[in-house]
């Protein structure tokens, strides 16, 4: 697909059926009809960056802060074994306490001992340090870059470098992991034209993993009183990665849920293909709050698992087997 066309698909004056009709069989000719479950851990909400849309940004004093120890997190691994979950995220701001010496350890002893695969979204490290991670076990890393407009990653990421993030995705890739990124869709001042080009960054980057979710405005952060963004611009987004990606892996995001009853639902029947049901203990939950009205924070993990069974069978779908490894050849 030209970029012309993509950007004229994310214009919100033209109906979008038959681009979700085309998203849709391309998700069924390239994943298939089954959904993979990642069991997602939050393990800490401490984090050293100030992105100016995240509610657990560095110096804001109205987060309650925790770090999950060791032996919760392998509790809560062991929670996505017996949930019949093929993997786990496990995923924390750039927590200094949670050193890549300490989280190799931590992904060594939940590999041992349950076989999943293992997501890692813990932000930027250096090239030696993903090394050790990856030779620990883990098996695929989350590093979004929010956004492939240069001027708004700026605005919005002061104290992050663009070009440092992209050799992060880069060494991600040398170091052997599946590698995922992703973007925020209606970031203010964002434009079609750059959305288009985020999926042509997509593209490019041959990633594995895709996630997109809508712009949430936090009132907790320095965009308190931005104008958040729709489903109706996250929904086609997802849709045109389907097509221009084929196969990566695309998670229909807790972000499309908490703006929308339907949100995860809809993304599914638009190109997504992944869940992830928060596993993490529910007491802290509500403390990871990147976004305000997020779901899930009160159901017990057995909860989300029947909710996420009931919504498949919906749907007419099924859980996946397996760890749901890449499909990239």
């Amino acid at each position: 697909m030209e970029r012309d066309e993509m950007i004229n698909w994310l214009s919100p004056d033209r109906d979008p059926a038959d681009l979700y009709a085309r998203a849709d069989k391309a998700r069924r000719e390239a994943v298939g009809d089954a959904v993979h479950l990642r069991g997602l851990i939050e393990f800490s909400n401490f984090c050293r960056r100030r992105c100016y849309y995240c509610g657990i940004r560095a110096g804001n004093a109205k987060v309650r802060r925790y770090r999950l120890t060791e032996g919760q997190v392998l509790d809560c691994a062991r929670t996505a074994k017996r949930l019949n979950y093929g993997s786990v995220v496990m995923q924390s701001g750039e927590d200094s306490h949670w050193g890549p010496a300490q989280l190799a350890e931590v992904v060594s002893k939940v590999k041992r001992e349950t076989g999943l695969a293992i997501t890692l979204s813990v932000g930027e490290h250096t090239r030696e340090e993903y090394k050790l991670l990856r030779a620990a076990g883990a098996d695929r890393f989350l590093l979004r870059f929010e956004t492939s407009d240069r001027r708004l990653f700026g605005m919005f990421k002061p104290d992050s470098d663009y070009d440092n993030r992209f050799r992060c995705l880069a060494w991600l890739k040398e170091a052997g992991f599946q590698v995922g990124s992703g973007v925020m869709a209606g970031l203010p001042g964002q434009t079609l034209e750059s959305m288009a080009d985020d999926i042509l960054l997509f593209k490019r980057l041959e990633l594995d993993m895709v996630g997109i979710g809508p712009f949430i405005a936090n009132p907790d952060t320095p965009m308190a009183g931005a104008v958040s963004g729709t489903l109706d611009a996250a929904l086609r987004m997802v849709a045109l990665t389907r097509i221009v990606t084929k196969n990566a892996h695309i998670p229909a995001t807790t972000a499309m849920g908490s703006i929308d009853p339907q949100g995860r639902q809809k993304a599914l029947r638009c190109g997504a293909n992944v869940l992830m049901p928060n596993i993490s203990p529910t007491e802290h939950r509500v403390d990871y709050s990147l976004y305000p009205g997020k779901i899930c924070t009160n159901e017990a993990p057995e909860q989300c698992a029947g909710c996420v069974d009931a919504m498949l069978d919906s749907l007419g779908r099924k859980r996946a087997e397996g760890a749901g490894h890449s499909l990239k050849v």
